[in-house]
């Protein structure tokens, strides 16, 4: 029989690591070139589409913003102008700065890997892809005259009106009472957050030694913050939900 008193030998997995000059900055160099060339010759090639000059006795109906606003544009649909003006670009903001602060798991850090950052990857590529080219892509090619939604295949038609149906989640499950309205919207944002804080916490809860309580209930929050903009864009376009906790204050 063997031996397996012997002590194992550790088997030593060799990094190989290189300098990021030149090499690194070689590839960036190369392609930062290559895209400069490919946009050269796209902006030659293709006219662009200028209007004419600004006449302020003939406003454009649609008027929108500067491509790079229109996602800002297209939630003041789904919210409240304090909340889409001013609430979401400061949790834009705030979010961006605190990534360096809440995110201390040092893998990744210096090398590429998607193994070990699944969920950071996914939580950026919806909140960029999701939330900001989409909003923007919606606001260039599907909202016409009016700020109403035209489908690819429609007729932008000047004169369409769009009947307003909307209703607040609390009218739509029948509560007529206004105080009874504001529990009811109150319970349901309420409930949405600490459930999902708990459901995190606990799908998590062996990061929690890693990242402290703190830094866990501000991510979480965060998420579900995004998470609900997506949902209450579903509940507008899809179920004609309007506001979800109404009171004299305030409307979400």
């Amino acid at each position: 029989m063997a031996d397996t008193s012997a002590p194992r030998k550790k088997i030593e997995v060799k990094v190989e690591k290189v300098h990021v000059w030149p090499y690194l900055v070689r590839i960036e160099f190369l392609c930062a070139i290559i895209v400069i060339i490919l946009l050269t010759v796209w902006s030659i090639t293709i006219d662009a589409p200028l209007e004419e000059a600004a006449n302020p006795t003939k406003t454009p109906n649609p008027s929108k913003a500067p491509w790079y606003f229109l996602g800002l544009q297209d939630i003041l649909v789904y919210f409240d102008p304090w909340f889409a003006g001013v609430v979401a670009p400061v949790f834009i903001i705030v979010g961006l700065i605190l990534i360096p602060y809440l995110d201390v798991n040092p893998k990744g850090n210096g090398y590429y890997t998607y193994v070990e950052r699944k969920f950071a990857i996914w939580i950026y590529s919806f909140g960029f892809l999701v939330l900001w080219i989409s909003l923007i892509i919606m606001g260039v090619f599907l909202r016409g005259p009016g700020w109403n939604l035209f489908m690819p295949w429609q007729f932008w038609d000047p004169h369409k009106v769009v009947a307003l149906v909307n209703v607040d989640l609390p009218y739509a499950f029948g509560v007529r009472s206004y105080n009874m309205a504001m529990l009811f919207g109150g319970a349901v944002v309420l409930g949405y957050f600490a459930v999902g804080t708990g459901v995190y916490i606990f799908m998590e809860r062996k990061a929690i030694k890693n990242v402290g309580i703190l830094r866990m209930l501000i991510k979480v929050n965060l998420a579900l913050i995004m998470f609900a903009i997506v949902i209450k864009i579903v509940l507008r376009l899809g179920f004609n939900i309007k506001y979800i906790w109404v009171t004299p204050w305030f409307n979400i």
